[in-house]
């Protein structure tokens, strides 16, 4: 088996490389990644990204939101989450037998005093009976990865806010995420582990899945990516994981219900999503206005569904000729 410690914190740019990696390089034996990286949210191949994340505290607070190749529900990370991926032949004996990779890992965890820890359903692992790692599988061309979550001490606060979707109605046909309970692992390890670090925690675990004492001994296992391959990486990352197309655009259509009573009257605006954009939307409610609110509709129609690209198209609209007594800002924070 070889292995690759991926030093960048950007999970596009993560996700960019094991995709490089799975289609273009054989190494004739497992490969192994471990990465980690800033706030951010991951959404299932099948799944519609708005459906999933809370966009206003997502965008407020810097939360980077991308799509993986694999399916599976919507996860939050941040520096405080190690990802694993083991890359192989589709072929292989392993194929499939998610228990098998991950059991070095499950011993691994025993050793540190997580001795509650166990493999669980076909892709999650618990502590206590809570999940802290959940796992998906991706197939191409011969080739399959199997990548997962390890939540070492991420910040649950956060996970509550980031992925509790607003009480909006959506209605799609995207595959939806199941909430769980989750746990951090750290309160569980022994006492000499409650310090440690990621990059810390991902050392122990090489160690203990090539069987080895010090890192030394493996470092002609290691690969490192070339400046030539970074460059392929770079495009690779530019097409899918920061491109909002890929992100967005490919959710399935849906529709969104946003109501609210203002003292000058009810809004009950009805969008329907298309491949990320305001495909159609119609007003009803009892405010008034001297002017016919369908107007303002065929504004909206075939922007981006996002804060900024609304405000755009209402930039230069006097709200009140369609909605007295509602300012333009309250017509955003509505549909946004």
């Amino acid at each position: 088996m070889r292995y690759v410690s991926m030093t960048a914190h950007d999970i596009g740019r993560n996700l960019a490389t094991e995709q490089y990696l799975m289609n273009n390089k054989d190494f004739g034996e497992p490969l192994l990644l471990f990465y980690y990286e800033k706030p951010c949210i991951i959404v299932g191949r099948n799944q519609n990204t708005l459906e999933e994340i809370n966009q206003k505290y997502v965008e407020e607070n810097g939360i980077t939101v991308t799509r993986r190749l694999s399916g599976g529900g919507a996860v939050y990370q941040d520096l405080g989450n190690l990802c694993f991926s083991f890359v192989l032949d589709s072929d292989s004996e392993q194929f499939g037998d998610f228990k098998s990779f991950v059991q070095p890992i499950v011993d691994a965890l025993h050793d540190m005093g997580a001795k509650s820890v166990e493999v669980s359903g076909r892709n999650d692992i618990l502590v206590d009976g809570k999940k802290f790692s959940g796992n998906a599988m991706y197939t191409k061309n011969g080739k399959t990865f199997s990548h997962g979550t390890l939540m070492l001490d991420v910040d649950q606060d956060v996970i509550a806010n980031a992925l509790n979707v607003p009480e909006d109605k959506i209605a799609s046909k995207g595959i939806k995420s199941v909430r769980s309970r989750v746990a951090n692992l750290k309160p569980y390890l022994a006492p000499e582990y409650q310090n440690i670090t990621v990059p810390e925690f991902r050392d122990i675990l090489l160690k203990e899945l090539f069987h080895v004492d010090s890192l030394d001994e493996i470092k002609d296992k290691e690969y490192v990516v070339t400046p030539e391959e970074q460059v392929e990486i770079d495009k690779i990352y530019e097409e899918y994981y920061n491109n909002w197309d890929w992100v967005y655009g490919t959710s399935p259509e849906f529709t969104v219900k946003k109501r609210q009573h203002f003292t000058s009257g009810t809004i009950d605006a009805r969008i329907l999503v298309d491949q990320g954009k305001v495909a159609q939307i119609k007003f009803f409610g009892d405010f008034f206005g001297p002017k016919d609110a369908s107007e303002l509709a065929d504004k909206l129609t075939g922007i981006r569904y996002d804060r900024d690209h609304i405000e755009e198209a209402l930039n230069d609209v006097e709200i009140g000729q369609y909605f007295m007594g509602i300012s333009k800002d309250e017509l955003v924070d509505l549909l946004a």
